[in-house]
């Protein structure tokens, strides 16, 4: 490499998102004296979102630091649980991640998600009107400017995105609030108020019932509901107390 350079470290967890070349060791970059160090650091593939701190030769600073030549650069990930300043901790979801949404809405946790492709443009701009924290899987959608506030979902498996989105940002848990269709409250409803919805055995067999005031969706303990209570209580037992 010719001319000036600066030395580029990543944390380990960082290194999934670098070149394979790249992920053991600091990473010589050409140092143009013009490119801020948040430009150099997506440049090498981590979008900022999984950025935590970047020091410089032992100090931290911002992204907009513009490094000189010969510095050497950490580059730490987020500290967890991670606060997310200035808005009601809420979030929105691509057009793939539609099942931990749902596990999500479960634990009553405000989630948005888009059913469709309607575009990173789009999608940024929600997050940014709604100021709803954007979680994908799609490292451009993540890199855009407009976004809130966002962040990458490592895993491809529910029970893993689960885990590390209320490990990452300890939500408050408030299950069996919220409906999983659409988002919204839920509320008790009497067994007349829902019984359009009902299937003559599940009249028989249930007495208990809530209504979603958004959608009016009726929700019961029906056959899945030992499934769906698992999942509650291993969300409680080991992010609860977060």
């Amino acid at each position: 490499m010719n001319g000036p350079e600066i030395h580029v470290e990543f944390a380990p967890e960082l290194g999934m998102f670098v070149p394979h070349r790249r992920r053991t060791g600091a990473t010589a970059v050409a140092a143009d004296g013009v490119s801020t160090l948040g430009h150099v650091v997506e440049s090498l593939g981590v979008p900022l979102t999984e950025v935590g701190a970047l020091v410089v030769d032992g100090r931290e600073v911002p992204v907009s630091h513009i490094p000189a030549a010969g510095e050497s650069v950490e580059v730490r990930t987020v500290e967890r649980p991670q606060r997310v300043p200035g808005a009601p901790l809420r979030f929105l979801l691509d057009v793939h991640l539609g099942t931990l949404a749902r596990r999500l809405r479960l634990l009553g946790v405000d989630t948005a998600y888009e059913s469709t492709d309607i575009g990173d443009p789009a999608l940024a701009a929600r997050s940014a009107a709604e100021r709803r924290v954007m979680l994908s899987r799609d490292r451009g959608l993540l890199r855009r400017r407009e976004l809130w506030a966002g962040a990458f979902v490592y895993s491809t498996r529910p029970d893993e995105q689960l885990r590390d989105v209320l490990g990452r940002f300890a939500p408050e848990l408030k299950p069996w609030t919220r409906c999983t269709a659409c988002n919204g409250l839920l509320k008790e409803a009497s067994k007349e108020e829902v019984v359009d919805q009902l299937e003559g055995g599940t009249q028989r067999s249930y007495d208990v019932f809530a209504r979603c005031e958004e959608c009016g969706r009726a929700y019961w303990r029906g056959a899945h509901h030992e499934q769906l209570e698992a999942i509650v209580v291993r969300a409680l037992g080991e992010f609860g107390g977060l």
